[in-house]
């Protein structure tokens, strides 16, 4: 037997093996990986606070060992909890870089502070500070200390990624997020801040909160007396719902709702509302109430020794139990007492019906 070709082979590896997770697939950025690190480490810091050396003397030990707290046995239980077992990222990492932390934890932590501004910014040039982007670290549009104003996101802010443009959050636009959209109007603006309200629902743009501040009247509202008032288009001369619909208004729009199943054309809701029955129901006191067929004068069913049953909007005709259904009649198949009918082909003749 012939072993398969190398190529085809791999092909049926590759079709054998799972496919990447998702999260796999986005591989993090060094900045992300450096910013977890540092988030580990003060997590580390935060952990190792309030313990020492773990002696019965502690005194002694911080005397002649330096104090815990800026002890190497303490960067070395931080630094030990850094990286998950399988984490080979952090790992990797880590191993590169753990003589930036010895140094920073042993020579540089009071005069850098900020770990993550010394380590990631400063010193392996992966991130930025917040408020600039890019390779070269910019300020953002709007300034690094507000970035696009406070009312956005700069694109690439605090990574080494980005143009710095403005991603404006809702009601705002321009290229620092300083101006308001329709449906907004700007109810604070100097050379700091810029703040965007939303107007009254009944504005396509306006001055202020109120109906009456409106520029322009939204869809679905009109001006009337100096202020955007609500069109009723139910009141239409041309109903906009269909035939089987009645229309309910809406504050700028309308809905169209199913008339009731006993209804022929309506003007609301339920069986009240009908304008017209269909077949099977009359109007009784103001709605459409079912007919009963079976009740009326004339016969509904009219075939002999036939039952009538009532049921919504019709009837059935339906014979009786020992009778059979035949075009003109229910004919009896049993007599009374359980014996078989003379009609029955099964019928046979007593003593005394000769």
């Amino acid at each position: 037997m012939r072993s398969p070709a190398p190529a085809a082979l791999g092909l049926l590896l590759l079709l054998l093996l799972p496919p990447p997770p998702a999260e796999a697939a986005r591989k993090a950025t060094p900045c992300k990986r450096c910013r977890e690190l540092v988030d580990k480490f003060n997590q580390g810091m935060v952990d190792t606070a309030k313990k020492n050396f773990g002696g019965g003397n502690t005194a002694w030990e911080e005397k002649s060992l330096s104090k815990y707290e800026s002890s190497e046995v303490r960067l070395l239980e931080i630094t030990e909890g850094l990286c998950g077992s399988s984490d080979f990222e952090c790992h990797s990492l880590l191993e590169e870089h753990e003589g930036h932390l010895e140094a920073w934890w042993l020579r540089l932590k009071k005069d850098f502070p900020d770990l993550f501004e010394w380590f990631c910014v400063k010193t392996l040039k992966v991130c930025c500070s917040p408020g600039t982007y890019g390779p070269d670290c910019l300020a953002c549009r709007g300034g690094s200390q507000r970035p696009c104003g406070g009312n956005g996101q700069c694109s690439g802010d605090g990574s080494r990624q980005g143009d710095g443009s403005c991603q404006c959050h809702l009601g705002y636009q321009g290229a620092t997020c300083s101006d308001c959209t329709d449906g907004y109007f700007s109810s604070l603006r100097n050379e700091t801040h810029s703040v965007c309200t939303a107007c009254d629902e009944s504005c396509k743009t306006c001055t202020g909160p109120s109906n009456r501040d409106c520029g322009q009247c939204a869809v679905g509202w009109a001006q009337e007396g100096g202020a955007c008032v609500d069109v009723d288009e139910c009141a239409a001369d041309t109903p906009p719902c269909g035939d089987q619909q009645y229309c309910v208004n809406a504050n700028g729009s309308f809905l169209c709702e199913e008339c009731d199943s006993t209804c022929v054309g309506c003007t609301g809701k339920g069986p009240g509302h009908c304008k017209e029955c269909v077949p099977g129901y009359t109007k009784e006191s103001g709605q459409c109430a079912d007919v009963d067929e079976c009740a009326g004068p004339e016969k509904a069913c009219t075939r002999q020794n036939e039952n009538c049953y009532n049921t919504p909007g019709s009837f059935v005709c339906v014979c009786p139990e020992g009778f059979e259904d035949t075009e003109d009649a229910c004919v009896q198949t049993q007599a009374p007492g359980g014996e078989v009918a003379e009609g029955d082909p099964t019928w046979q003749p007593s003593r005394e019906d000769l």
